[in-house]
């Protein structure tokens, strides 16, 4: 199946056109004020033209995952570029498509590629996708990532359930105390079981970046409770919770953290997306099991 999917609303920089700022805001910056409701009804109302069926479950595919919108059959892909007022992903492991179609018996929406704060663009900019994919008709949101360990215990490899989140670069301020859903935790514990394979649980240390942290601040995460840290996630899932949305999380825990003076590795992108891809398969497996899960609960 394919389809057109150039928009005839010319696709400008997301700031360009956007509401005058207010006092002590950067004029190019891009707040919650520049996505109005009546901007991402545009947004939404220029995909449905392309693809009228609802989504129900919407996937967020971290660094190095997005082999994950392969497995979608009868699939419409849109290009970020093509979609008017939307980001564009710049990082490496992100390949800036949105991706409509089946997975394992359910109507599915996967960003393939995200936005961070690092690369320029607000909390607001980075989480907005989130309410676009509300408003066509998801309601619940499965959330990927690569995470660095913090947890001495964590090893290159694991994946981690994650079952709440310290949010540094805080974007709004509804309830997000029940965020991810303690009913889809569990039924990816019993998934994972079924794969004979060992599910870490913990919480996820959202960071700005770009940089991977200091030793100070690992220690610093560490003892506030912390066992993965990255650079995306938070914001996404705090709008979701405001959307409503049931949340899962998953983090592929791809370096281990320094937490030492004396060591002498350290973390680079380029060995994040070689265990992103070599790990792929499993959390591809466990996410597939899960959406047919939540369609078997729904008859």
């Amino acid at each position: 199946m394919s389809n057109s999917t150039k928009s005839t609303i010319e696709s400008a920089p997301v700031a360009e056109n956007g509401p005058w700022a207010s006092f002590g805001e950067h004029p190019n910056a891009v707040t919650n004020r520049f996505y109005t409701y009546e901007r991402v009804q545009e947004i939404v109302a220029f995909i449905q033209n392309i693809v009228p069926t609802k989504p129900e479950v919407a996937i967020i595919c971290g660094s190095g995952l997005g082999g994950l919108a392969e497995l979608v059959t009868n699939k419409t892909v849109i290009p970020y570029a093509n979609i008017p007022h939307f980001p564009r992903s710049t990082v490496v492991g992100h390949r800036s498509n949105l991706i409509f179609g089946i997975l394992n018996g359910v109507s599915v929406v996967c960003m393939q590629g995200r936005f961070h704060p690092y690369e320029g663009y607000s909390t607001a900019a980075c989480a907005f996708p989130v309410r676009v994919m509300h408003m066509l008709g998801a309601n619940t949101l499965i959330v990927t990532c690569a995470a660095g360990g913090v947890n001495k215990n964590y090893d290159v490899g694991d994946i981690m359930l994650i079952k709440d989140h310290l949010n540094f670069p805080r974007p709004r301020f509804p309830p997000v105390g029940h965020a991810y859903d303690r009913q889809y935790s569990s039924q990816m514990k019993q998934i994972a079981s079924k794969h004979n394979l060992e599910l870490r649980e913990g919480v996820y240390c959202g960071l700005g970046g770009p940089c991977y942290e200091t030793i100070a601040e690992i220690n610093m995460l560490r003892s506030l409770g912390g066992d993965s840290v990255g650079m995306s996630i938070v914001h996404e899932v705090t709008l979701a919770a405001h959307c409503g949305f049931r949340i899962l999380g998953l983090a592929l825990i791809t370096n281990k953290c320094l937490s030492e003076y004396d060591s002498t590795v350290e973390a680079v992108h380029e060995e994040v997306i070689r265990i992103s891809e070599l790990k792929a398969n499993e959390l591809q497996q466990l996410i597939l099991d899960f959406v047919g899960a939540i369609k078997t609960d729904q008859k």
